[in-house]
């Protein structure tokens, strides 16, 4: 049988998901975010789906774009992913092919994708040419077993809200994200400067849970948050959890994350996932606070065009 490699359509979107959950099952994906995410990305994102079909099932995903907010022209991503059931049919391979052709002729000059660490994976990423950089965590909490922190009495001065109570202004939430997504360690900065895209991207992303997304408000001042993303399945996401420079080393970023993760689990979420760059120690020390556990971790890998 022969693999083909086409762009993905909407009707694929059960089976993106289908794929995309048993190659990396600590991802919270479902096919509503799938179809908003590619409808609503916006022209300089270049954005592409990428499937890979052998005689008429989906066994392969790949997204293809630009690095539109890395303030570092022509850097690129591509992402692909296997069936662990249908690896050895040369998938892969092309759709990484298919993938850096078109990045190629949208100005790319280097593409990166994340790569399991695995010794399999590591060698398919270096026959290619890609080499690899820094690594990140991916780590699981289970919320059933009723170990989560207590709730703590809140500072004088300090309050709790949710998202959801900002829905009539969000940029306040916007400041505080685009701040804490130029201090995230990466090799590829963003820069959070259109607050109309990130209203249209983030904001109204159906999988972002505007009632678990936790904020602290200091001084009347939106001073952390920890954003929550969900499956409605029983999976939560610990999105960017950050703290403006103004209000650092106050404990507010931990205070934000542990008030969301009790909502998630009054909710009846059972399973909280989170990522982690492997270099920023003071996150992972939060979440080891926290009780969460390392399950697997992806090392990123670059390959330069030319």
């Amino acid at each position: 049988m022969t693999v083909i490699v086409r762009d993905f359509r909407p009707e694929d979107a059960e089976a993106w998901v289908r794929v995309r959950r048993a190659a990396l099952p600590y991802m919270i994906t479902t096919p509503e975010q799938v179809v908003f995410e590619l409808a609503g990305s916006p022209p300089g994102r270049r954005y592409r789906l990428l499937v890979a079909e052998e005689d008429g099932e989906v066994i392969g995903t790949a997204q293809v774009g630009l690095a539109h907010e890395s303030p570092e022209p022509g850097q690129a991503f591509c992402n692909p992913y296997t069936h662990p059931e249908r690896t050895g049919r040369g998938a892969g391979a092309l759709l990484l092919r298919t993938a850096e052709e078109y990045l190629a002729l949208a100005g790319a000059t280097s593409v990166y994708t994340w790569v399991l660490d695995t010794p399999g994976n590591r060698a398919f990423a270096g026959k290619r040419g890609y080499a690899p950089s820094r690594s990140a965590h991916f780590l699981h909490l289970d919320l059933t077993d009723g170990t989560l922190p207590p709730r703590q009495e809140l500072p004088p001065g300090i309050e709790l809200r949710t998202a959801a109570d900002f829905a009539d202004d969000p940029r306040p939430l916007f400041e505080m994200d685009a701040e804490a997504t130029e201090d995230e360690p990466s090799d590829t900065p963003a820069q959070l400067a259109d607050y109309e895209e990130w209203l249209a991207r983030t904001w109204r992303d159906p999988g972002l849970d505007h009632r678990l997304t936790s904020v602290v408000v200091a001084g009347g001042e939106v001073a952390a948050f920890s954003a929550a993303r969900t499956d409605g399945a029983g999976r939560y996401w610990s999105g960017m959890t950050g703290t403006r420079r103004a209000h650092r080393n106050r404990g507010l970023a931990k205070l934000a994350k542990n008030d969301s993760l009790h909502r998630a689990r009054a909710a009846g979420y059972t399973d909280a996932y989170t990522g982690n760059d492997a270099g920023n120690g003071p996150m992972l020390a939060v979440n080891r606070w926290f009780g969460y556990e390392i399950c697997a971790t992806e090392v990123r890998h670059v390959r330069r065009f030319g």
